[in-house]
C-alpha cells in the first residue's frame, strides 16, 4: 500500500472487517491557530513534545496524545469542504493501525458495526488513512503511518519518531 502514490484509494468494501484494539492514540484538536493554541497548553504548564512542528503539536498525555492543527488543514484531510458551516466539528480521535492493510478493514468494520465512512483508506504522503463516523458523527480517524512510535502494548511513544 505504502508503494502507491499519494491519493490512492483502497476500499475498504473489499475486504474482512477487522476490529481495532480498545485503544485510542490521539485526540486532534482542529484550531483556528496552532501557535496560539500551542501557547495556551504550554502556559497550562503542558510540555510540547519535540517531534511535532509548527503545523502540527502535539502533547504528551500518557500514552496518547493531543494533537493541534489547523482547523483547515484537519477539515480538507477528512475530505470535508470547508472547515465552516459544514457539519464539521473541529474534533476528532485517531486509532494508529499496526499495519497499512489493517486501515481498510478497520474502517469496514467501523462501517458493519453501524457507523459511516467519511473517507475511504487513502495513501497520504505520510502513509495510509481514512476516517469513519459513529453513529452520533463524532469522528474516528483510522491511521498508519511508519513515523509514530508504539510500545509493546501498542501505546504511542509521543517524544520519539521513526526515522522516514
Amino acid at each position: 500500500m505504502l508503494d502507491q502514490p499519494t491519493g490512492t484509494v483502497f476500499p475498504s468494501t473489499a475486504v474482512a472487517g477487522l476490529s481495532p484494539r480498545q485503544r485510542l492514540h490521539l485526540v486532534l484538536l482542529g484550531v483556528a491557530d496552532v501557535a496560539r493554541s500551542t501557547a495556551f497548553f504550554e502556559a497550562l504548564g503542558w510540555t510540547r513534545s519535540p517531534t511535532g512542528n509548527d503545523g502540527f503539536a502535539k502533547f504528551d498525555l500518557g500514552g496518547y496524545a493531543l494533537c493541534l492543527i489547523s482547523r483547515e488543514a484537519f477539515a480538507q484531510d477528512a475530505g470535508f469542504a470547508s472547515a465552516q458551516g459544514s457539519g464539521f466539528a473541529g474534533v476528532g480521535l485517531i486509532y494508529l493501525a499496526a499495519s497499512p492493510q489493517e486501515v481498510p478493514r478497520i474502517l469496514a468494520q467501523a462501517v458493519v458495526a453501524g457507523g459511516r465512512l467519511v473517507k475511504p483508506a487513502t495513501r497520504t504522503h505520510w502513509g495510509v488513512a481514512g476516517y469513519f463516523a459513529d453513529p452520533d458523527g463524532h469522528l474516528f480517524e483510522v491511521d498508519y503511518e511508519d513515523a509514530w512510535v508504539l510500545d509493546a502494548d501498542h501505546r504511542l511513544v509521543v517524544d520519539q519518531v521513526n526515522a522516514t
